[in-house]
């Protein structure tokens, strides 16, 4: 059913009596941070969890549980240590951060904020932490990672240090599907694989997944340049997100792709897969 993401209607319906609410409703971050973007990313993940939590609060027959998508970029840059739900450092202060930074910073804590403020007792609530979800889809992010190491270009950005945070797909649909399972599951969860690596090394293992050698590294102000030329911004690949699922691991959720290296060459072969299938 079609809602607009911010007012109740005809879709609360549907609410009513499900047995799971997952909002995974937002903007897409892959632009530049333009004044009318970053009105329209606030506004797409605070008005629809908010109008989320009112068709609950609303529903004769409240779902038992409720998903809320969220983002591992609620995290600080940091080198030292991985950033889990009890001990993880939240982002916003680190010296020197660009304005783009921050602003993702107060989006992912508006976005949780939200979330906590939906008076829906009956209802347990989940806020989804999640990294980059790598999947072969045309489009998504590890489509675009895969075409710079394809053409040529899949060299470390930077100075390469900055920590990849990232979840396979399978994993990610599994993931959920446990913490929908597991009542003792509620709050901030992290969606991310036990293994984030250094860019270089990200960007290494995903080269020698594909079959290629070589990639032409990008400093720092080329990155910078080329989110210009590509209508993105460079917070997407220049900041450390080094994330663990602390709270997945200690329930005994066991990951299918754990590790990068496997997981990129799993999917390379999903890749080549699903193009060969779109040339049929």
């Amino acid at each position: 059913m079609a809602w607009d993401g911010r007012t109740l209607g005809p879709w609360t319906d549907e609410v009513d009596g499900a047995d799971v609410v997952i909002n995974l409703a937002g903007r897409s971050v892959d632009c530049r941070y333009t004044p009318a973007n970053r009105d329209e990313i606030m506004r797409s993940r605070v008005d629809s969890t908010r109008v989320v939590g009112q068709a609950i609060a609303r529903a004769r027959r409240p779902p038992p549980v409720w998903l809320q998508a969220g983002t591992a970029t609620i995290y600080a840059h940091r080198y030292d240590a991985g950033n889990d739900e009890r001990t993880g450092i939240l982002g916003g202060g680190e010296p020197g951060a660009p304005d783009t930074w921050r602003f993702s910073i107060e989006v992912a804590r508006a976005w949780e904020s939200e979330l906590a403020a939906a008076d829906v007792p009956g209802t347990r609530k989940v806020s989804l932490r999640s990294a980059m979800v790598m999947s072969p889809d045309r489009g998504g992010v590890f489509d675009v990672l895969l075409g710079l190491v394809r053409r040529g270009l899949g060299g470390r950005a930077g100075d390469g240090r900055q920590y990849v945070s990232w979840i396979h797909h399978l994993d990610f649909v599994r993931a959920v599907g446990r913490i929908i399972a597991d009542d003792s599951l509620a709050g901030p969860v992290n969606l991310a694989a036990p293994q984030p690596l250094p860019n270089a090394e990200f960007m290494r293992d995903l080269r020698a997944a594909w079959g290629r050698r070589i990639g032409l590294p990008a400093a720092r102000w080329m990155v910078e340049v080329g989110a210009v030329a590509l209508r993105t911004e460079s917070e997407l690949v220049l900041k450390s997100r080094r994330v663990v699922p602390g709270r997945l691991l200690e329930a005994g959720f066991a990951f299918e792709h754990p590790a990068w290296p496997e997981a990129a060459r799993d999917l390379c072969h999903a890749w080549r897969s699903v193009r060969r299938g779109s040339l049929r």
